[in-house]
């Protein structure tokens, strides 16, 4: 009796797929061809099982579900890449990834299926196009397995990670910048407000706030290091490299040891963090991060917070405010902060303190 219930729903199961045409990605791949589409918890796993990527939530941030790229064999849960990062989906199991008029394309969760993210690029659509994941971490949409010329690659789309491999570049064609940009919070993975892109003209990167503020230079490229990153003298692990060609600048890296995980970030706090995996403590440690004084991160503690290189934690509210969330002041704006009592708020020209006086 239980052999012929399960061959009847065996038999259904394959009616089901066969009818509605539903394509399925096999366990293990790295690949989604024309004919695929990934959704739920189905993920691509690159060869080696270095990265997957599929819909991923963010702690404290459940509802919404992101494409991401995450590191598969590092035990703490990180992300490399976001595609949706300003657009996330409500429902992974109804929203589909999968590759439309020769672009990679996520249809969100709705019955009319309405992209919210694609490659986007004019190239002739093909039957062939396919989208790999590689072991380096990058998402690779090419005419065919065989070809060697990507369509779209993410590593020319980084969100706040810079991988081995990858580059910030300055297009000297489009004259526009490679960036990599914050998380605007510790929950919300969307664009905040600190970015760090290639000065070209004097080969150097610099930290921004809000597009328009530079705080933070790594200084110029000798050819070995940058100059106000001293760190990089004792460095034994990374490889740098600068190219600068009729289309472009930029800089590489890769590690001399491929099987140590490594990655740049630009952190919520606005600073630039190189970080490596140990297996031993299962964390990421910290080489090093710019700026080194917190405080001299422009806003980094809010609109109406202040910053004291003295104390611990580095950002206090003002007497007479509490912050909304506690540890967290790239939520600080004008409605995060609880006024206490009646008071008149007056913001001082060129400063970030507020002067606050008593009525």
């Amino acid at each position: 009796m239980g052999v012929r219930t399960h061959s009847s729903f065996l038999f259904l199961l394959l009616f089901l797929l066969f009818t509605f045409n539903l394509p399925i990605i096999s366990h293990g791949s790295d690949t989604i061809s024309a004919n695929q589409s990934l959704s739920g918890d189905q993920t691509l796993v690159s060869a080696s099982g270095t990265f997957k990527l599929g819909f991923f939530d963010q702690p404290g941030n459940s509802p919404n579900y992101y494409i991401c790229i995450v590191y598969n064999k590092v035990s703490l849960r990180t992300i490399a890449w976001m595609a949706n990062r300003d657009k996330p989906v409500s429902d992974k199991y109804s929203s589909v990834l999968k590759i439309m008029d020769g672009n990679l394309v996520l249809l969100n969760e709705s019955q009319s299926q309405i992209p919210i993210w694609s490659t986007n690029q004019s190239s002739a659509a093909s039957s062939s196009v396919v989208a790999v994941l590689g072991d380096d971490g990058n998402l690779v949409v090419k005419d065919g397995f065989n070809s060697t010329q990507p369509i779209w690659q993410s590593f020319d789309f980084p969100t706040d990670t810079w991988l081995p491999g990858g580059k910030i570049a300055y297009n000297k064609r489009t004259k526009t910048h490679q960036n990599l940009t914050s998380w605007k919070n510790s929950e919300d993975p969307s664009r905040g407000l600190f970015s760090l892109s290639l000065k070209a003209d004097t080969k150097e990167y610099v930290i921004l706030w809000n597009g328009t503020k530079q705080y933070w230079t790594s200084g110029s490229w000798n050819g070995q290091v940058f100059s106000w990153i001293p760190e990089m003298r004792l460095n034994d692990m990374y490889n740098f490299g600068y190219v600068d060609n009729e289309n472009e600048s930029y800089f590489s890296y890769s590690m001399y040891d491929p099987a140590v995980l490594s990655r740049f970030v630009v952190d919520v706090s606005g600073q630039i963090k190189e970080l490596t995996w140990s297996e031993t403590s299962g964390q990421w440690n910290l080489f090093w991060s710019e700026p080194r004084e917190q405080c001299e991160v422009s806003a980094l503690c809010g609109a109406f917070g202040a910053c004291n290189h003295s104390t611990q934690p580095f950002c206090n509210c003002l007497k007479g405010f509490s912050p909304k969330s506690v540890g967290d002041w790239n939520l600080s704006d004008y409605s995060d902060l609880l006024l206490l009592s009646s008071r008149r708020v007056k913001k001082t020209r060129g400063s970030l303190l507020v002067l606050l006086r008593v009525q």
